[in-house]
């Protein structure tokens, strides 16, 4: 495996769909009304916590790649790409998970009603 854990590459793979899901400019001009809206009803609350960060390291394999040339021979050390937790203190907004489904229904809704569909097509 490239080195990087299930978990990121899942939580990556989310956010393009996310992004891609994003839609007509239609919709995202919809969902910004709802953000202020729903920001308002909602508001933020935010609390320092301790989360799992990734960083990417160089790490020799043992292994090497040799060449000789005539009586020359050298050698490279293989080195592989591991990815390293690591925590850190981060500023949460602890009521972004109960805010952000209604900012999305809020969306659709205001989509269905004017354009007769969840992402504001035209």
């Amino acid at each position: 495996m490239s080195g990087i854990p299930n978990t990121v590459l899942c939580l990556c793979t989310v956010g393009v769909i996310a992004l891609a899901g994003c839609g007509t400019p239609q919709y995202r001009a919809e969902k910004q009304h709802c953000e202020a809206e729903w920001m308002l009803k909602i508001p933020p609350v935010y609390r320092q916590e301790t989360v799992t960060q990734y960083k990417n390291e160089e790490r020799p394999t043992g292994e090497s790649i040799c060449k000789t040339s005539g009586s020359v021979t050298r050698c490279k050390k293989i080195k592989e790409t591991v990815s390293v937790p690591y925590l850190t203190v981060e500023r949460v907004d602890i009521k972004k998970a109960q805010r952000n489904p209604q900012i999305v229904s809020c969306a659709a809704r205001v989509c269905t009603k004017k354009y007769g569909n969840r992402d504001c097509k035209p």
